[in-house]
C-alpha cells in the first residue's frame, strides 16, 4: 500500500471515535468513517444515525459495513463456547486482534486507503525497526491489554489520535467545537453484546438441558453444596457461589464433563507457570528468556514479572517470579516491559 495522507477511522458512534475524527481532520488527514455493524441490541440502530451525523458535519464520506455474521462467529458462538467448555473468554481481546483491525484493513486496502485509525486510548512506538503498542497517556482509559495481537502490518499504518488524552480532555474537545451528543455520551460497559449478566446471556443462547444444576466440591473430593451449572462459575471467584461456609472460598477447578466445581481456599489457586497458545511475539530478542518482563493476565490489574521460554510444541511456558492467583484457561495474558507492549496469548488448560 502506497503511503497517502487517507485514513480510514472506525467509528462507534460514541465519544472517543468522534472526537478522533476531528483530531485526524485538524491534522490534515483526508478522513473516511467506516462503522461496523457488529451486533445490535433490540435492534437500535442510534449509533449508525450519531455516525452518519457526525460525518456529515464534518463534510467526511461515511461508510456502513454489515459484520453481523462475521462477528456472531467469531466473537458470539466463541463466546459460548468457551463458558461451555469451562474457560474464560476474552472477546474484546479477539475482536480488536481477529475481526476489528483486520477488517480495517482489509477495507483500507480496497479504498486505497494507508492509515487506519480508532478512537483506542493507546499509542504506539517503533523499538529497533518494529512497531510496538504503548501505553495511553490516560492510565484508568489505556486499553494496551486488548491489542497484543495485532501484526506489523497493520501497526505501521497505525494513527491513534487518543493516545496522548485523557478522556476527561476529549470530551471538553467534542463540549468546545460544539458535539454536545458526543461529548456527554457514556461510556460502554463491559462486553457489547452482553453488557452485565453473561449468565442470563448464556440461558438465552443454549439449550435448557445444556446448563443443569450440580455440586460443590472441596479438594478432598467431599460435597458442599448444589451449584446453578458450571458454566456460571470461573477460575478464581468468590462472590455469587450462593454457599455461606464462614470462610472465604473460590472456585480453583472446573469440570464440564462431571459438571462439577471445585473450591479452595486462595492460597490453593496461586501457580507459579502457565502456557499459552495462539500467542503473538512482536520482537523475540525483547522478550523470551529476558527476566525483566511484566506479564498482566487481567486488564489494570495483577502485573508479575516472568520469564518466558518457546516450548517444542510452538506454545509458550511462562515462569512467574512470584506466585499468581486466579489463573485461568481462555484467559489473556500480555506481556510488557514498562509502557511497551511487547507480545501476548491466550492460556491453556493445565
Amino acid at each position: 500500500m502506497e503511503l497517502n495522507r487517507r485514513v480510514l477511522l472506525g467509528m462507534s458512534g460514541g465519544t472517543d471515535s468522534s472526537v478522533a475524527a476531528l483530531l485526524l481532520q485538524d491534522a490534515g488527514y483526508e478522513v473516511t468513517g467506516v462503522t461496523f455493524r457488529f451486533y445490535e441490541k433490540d435492534g437500535n440502530t442510534e449509533y449508525l444515525d450519531d455516525a452518519r451525523d457526525l460525518c456529515r458535519r464534518l463534510g467526511i464520506p461515511h461508510i456502513v459495513s454489515d459484520q453481523r455474521e462475521a462477528f456472531q462467529t467469531t466473537i458470539i458462538d466463541y463466546f459460548i463456547r468457551e463458558y461451555m467448555d469451562g474457560h474464560t473468554p476474552v472477546p474484546c481481546t479477539l475482536c480488536n486482534n481477529y475481526l476489528k483491525w483486520p477488517l480495517l484493513r482489509q477495507l483500507a486496502d480496497e479504498m486505497g486507503i494507508y492509515h487506519l485509525a480508532t478512537g483506542h486510548y493507546v499509542q504506539k512506538r517503533c523499538i529497533d525497526g518494529r512497531w510496538h503498542i504503548t501505553n495511553g497517556a490516560d492510565e484508568d482509559k489505556d486499553q494496551s491489554f486488548f491489542l497484543w495481537g495485532l501484526l506489523q502490518d497493520i501497526l505501521e499504518r497505525m494513527l491513534l489520535p487518543m493516545g496522548g488524552l485523557t478522556k476527561l480532555r476529549v470530551r471538553e474537545i467534542a463540549e468546545e467545537r460544539g458535539y454536545l451528543k458526543a461529548a456527554r455520551k457514556k461510556d460502554s460497559i463491559g462486553v457489547c453484546f452482553c453488557p452485565m449478566d453473561y449468565r442470563t446471556f448464556l440461558r438465552n443462547n443454549v439449550s435448557v438441558e445444556a446448563i443443569q444444576k450440580g455440586k460443590f466440591f472441596d479438594e478432598n473430593g467431599n460435597i458442599i453444596a448444589w451449584h446453578e451449572g458450571y458454566p456460571f462459575y470461573t477460575i478464581g471467584q468468590r462472590r455469587g457461589l450462593g454457599i455461606d461456609l464462614n470462610r472465604a472460598v473460590f472456585v480453583k477447578e472446573i469440570i464440564p464433563s462431571e459438571n462439577k466445581v471445585v473450591l479452595g481456599d486462595l492460597k490453593s489457586l496461586e501457580r507459579t507457570e502457565m502456557r499459552l497458545k495462539n500467542w503473538n511475539i512482536i520482537n523475540p530478542a525483547l522478550l523470551l528468556g529476558m527476566d525483566d518482563v511484566i506479564v498482566k493476565i487481567r486488564y489494570r490489574k495483577q502485573a508479575n514479572r516472568c520469564t518466558v521460554t518457546l516450548l517444542p510444541d510452538n506454545t509458550l511456558h511462562v515462569l512467574l517470579h512470584e506466585p499468581l492467583t486466579a489463573i485461568a484457561a481462555g484467559q489473556a495474558a500480555a506481556f510488557y516491559r514498562d509502557d511497551v507492549v511487547l507480545g501476548g496469548g491466550i492460556i491453556m488448560e493445565e
